[in-house]
């Protein structure tokens, strides 16, 4: 029962315990460590990357960045571009005609964004055999 009671107050204090850990997360407090995780949890989210990577050339209509990003439900698109409006890293742009049309760009912020996005993403891509046989190989001793 004290080992139970152990477990359980470690997990309720989780923060505190990330900040005695050895490492960068010893420096936050916890205003800068609740917002380092809500921003990456923004940026870190596939639909997130998928939408930055999407607007690196340039001012992309609503439907077709739809149409560029395989998967994504129009719900999950306007959600994701929403947040990312708010954080100042993309732009809406809405011109008056008819039929009404919608741009969506980076922002400066976004911009300085793009370049650490697609090292994740070309990380990604030259590890892709790699990632795949120690997926591979754990999927099979598990079985």
């Amino acid at each position: 029962m004290a080992v139970e009671s152990e477990l359980r107050r470690g997990r309720t204090n989780v923060r505190s315990n990330v900040r005695k850990a050895p490492g960068p997360c010893e420096h936050w407090n916890d205003d800068s460590a609740d917002f380092i995780r809500e921003i990456l949890d923004l940026v870190g989210d596939k639909w997130s990357v998928l939408i930055i990577g999407t607007l690196a050339d340039g001012s992309v209509r609503y439907s077709d960045l739809a149409d560029a990003i395989p998967g994504i439900s129009q719900r999950m698109l306007t959600l994701t571009l929403k947040q990312l409006q708010r954080s100042g890293l993309v732009d809406r742009t809405a011109y008056a005609e008819v039929p009404p049309r919608v741009e969506y760009s980076l922002t400066a912020l976004g911009s300085s964004l793009l370049a650490t996005v697609l090292e994740l993403a070309a990380w990604s891509a030259d590890r892709h055999v790699e990632i795949r046989r120690h997926q591979h190989a754990y999927d099979t001793r598990e079985a």
